[in-house]
């Protein structure tokens, strides 16, 4: 543990913000948390989460059980601040900093000579700088690291998370971490909070390198998974099996195509790309036609759902009466996390578009999002079991199997391959 490093603050407690609290916090640093949602900072403080992730809750109740975590709506004094707030863009695919510049100014007053503040958020590059410009204007008193030059009141950094839902527990302690200060000082003291529990190498660059390296990641991914959804479109077009396509490329030695799905979800991968784009719209080509690939995926699958509807109408049956189960609505299996999930836009658009019965299947959460706040979440079994279609999202491991409960004359449209018996 260090010696300097007796108290921090994590600015936004969601999926990334509390787990790190929590890590932080069980190494026997107070640790201070701070959210705009009163719902998150009273669940925290009852030793309890507003979140699923495996583990998260026994560290979270024993942390604040023993005082090394408490949640509040206001920033206060520390000696380091994570700000972990979201990072979205606009519906032009600008980026929107406005939770950035908002946590930067919120801690802005608490802040004291000898700080460290970190930005942790996924972020265009750039933005840690326009960050450390919102602190300076806030408090013209106190001296910011300039690059290139030594001494300052202020330390800055941008260290970002790279972590898989699901695992976030174990990869924030044993993945590598990338450490971009302002200045070699502000990197050697961001690389003192995360020894507190990083047992990864931390690896030091400068701050608009490690900004990058995220994006660079995630648009790497992005291409790999459109690869897979195009080769899902193509195979379809020319009656191939695109599993059975896939598994035997796969044997080459070489070749390892991932699978497709609806789509891609999910904080980081959906948006991520889009901050290069817009940052470089002439050089990031390639990086935008991968984009496109996966965003229109939903829209593809939304046809194959319309397309069972128009057939099943054809053949006589009132569109009123049919029936249609949804499963799963979040991002990725296993997880409780809906942001930018192509299910849930499946699933959202059909509903505004067809006067048809549905059944929203989704084991992960206990209520249906505001714009499907006129439906009702249902067990697995009731909703296949009189379904004229079923409509696979989300490889969930409740719908292992699924395929051998539905009736013989039920339609299954699997998006993710779950029914695929080579």
């Amino acid at each position: 543990m260090s010696e300097k490093i007796q108290s921090i603050s994590v600015i936004g407690l969601g999926y990334i913000g509390l787990p790190t609290a929590a890590m932080f916090a069980s190494r026997k640093i107070k640790v201070i948390g701070v959210d705009t949602n009163q719902h998150a900072v009273d669940t925290i403080n009852a030793g309890k989460i507003h979140i699923v992730e495996p583990e998260l809750d026994m560290l979270v109740q024993a942390s604040v059980t023993q005082g090394f975590l408490r949640a509040t709506t206001k920033p206060e004094a520390a000696d380091a601040f994570l700000i972990a707030v979201p990072t979205p863009f606009k519906n032009d695919y600008e980026p929107d900093l406005a939770y950035v510049e908002a946590a930067a100014k919120s801690i802005a007053p608490v802040l004291k000579k000898g700080n460290i503040v970190i930005l942790e958020s996924t972020s265009p590059v750039g933005t840690t700088e326009k960050m450390m410009a919102w602190l300076a204007q806030a408090r013209p008193d106190l001296k910011f690291p300039e690059e290139g030059k030594t001494g300052s009141d202020i330390h800055v950094a941008y260290c970002p998370e790279r972590v898989l839902p699901g695992r976030v527990v174990h990869e924030l302690v044993d993945n590598d971490r990338i450490i971009g200060g302002i200045t070699p000082a502000c990197s050697k003291m961001a690389s003192q909070v995360y020894k507190i529990f990083v047992q990864g190498q931390l690896l030091f660059t400068n701050v608009r390198t490690a900004e990058m390296s995220k994006l660079a990641e995630n648009a790497f991914r992005d291409v790999n998974i459109a690869f897979a959804n195009e080769l899902s479109l193509i195979s379809d077009k020319l009656d191939i099996n695109v599993w059975e396509l896939i598994k035997l490329a796969n044997r080459h030695p070489r070749v390892n195509i991932l699978q497709p799905g609806a789509g891609v979800g999910g904080h980081c991968i959906a948006v991520d790309p889009w901050f290069i784009v817009h940052k470089t719209p002439e050089q990031a080509r390639l990086i935008r036609t991968a984009r496109e690939v996966n965003d229109y995926k939903p829209q593809w699958v939304l046809g194959k759902i319309h397309g069972a509807v128009a057939a099943l109408v054809a053949s006589g049956k009132k569109a009123s009466t049919i029936s249609v189960a949804f499963l799963g609505l979040s991002f990725k299996p296993n997880i409780d996390d809906l942001r930018e999930s192509p299910a849930l836009h499946i699933v959202e658009e059909f509903a505004s578009t067809m006067e048809i019965q549905m059944k929203l299947v989704e084991p992960n959460i206990t209520a249906l999002p505001k714009k499907l706040a006129t439906h009702t979440l249902s067990k697995i079994d009731e909703s296949v079991l009189n379904a004229d279609i079923v409509v696979l999202l989300v490889n969930h491991q409740e719908f292992k199997g699924i395929k051998q409960k539905l009736g013989p004359h039920v339609v299954l449209i699997d998006a993710v391959g779950s029914s695929f018996n080579p």
